[in-house]
């Protein structure tokens, strides 16, 4: 017997399927992106880049406005410079923190929008199957 979501032939629609092999991404190119997904899934992270979706901010002013300790939100920007997810700007001994370019700006309001649209489902924090 078939399962529902089985398929009865190996490739139904070859044409599609070929176009989308030639402009799948290297695996690499892949990987990188789900590296940075895997960082804006932290909410800890995650309160950080919205706190500068107003503008750049000092490691003490993040810690304030998200609730983290000044040694959290460092490690946290340590991991997100890396990714280039933001950017510093050192004014004495101060450093100041922006997001990096447009796209994460971008990622950042369109999942936040999506959020705010619709009704998530939890299965995976109710314990429903």
């Amino acid at each position: 017997m078939l399962a529902i979501d089985g398929c009865a032939v190996k490739v139904v629609d070859a044409g599609r399927v070929t176009a989308v092999r030639e402009r799948m991404p290297a695996a690499e190119d892949l990987t990188d992106t789900a590296d940075v997904f895997g960082l804006l899934s932290d909410p800890n992270r995650l309160r950080l880049l919205v706190a500068l979706l107003d503008g750049e901010l000092c490691v003490c002013d993040l810690a304030a406005v998200t609730g983290q300790s000044e040694s959290a939100v460092s490690h946290a920007l340590r991991l997100l410079r890396a990714h280039r997810i933001v950017a510093a700007r050192r004014a004495g001994r101060m450093a100041y923190y922006r997001l990096e370019d447009p796209h994460v700006r971008m990622l950042l309001d369109l999942a936040l929008a999506h959020t705010e649209h619709t009704e998530a489902i939890h299965p995976e924090r109710d314990g429903s199957p």
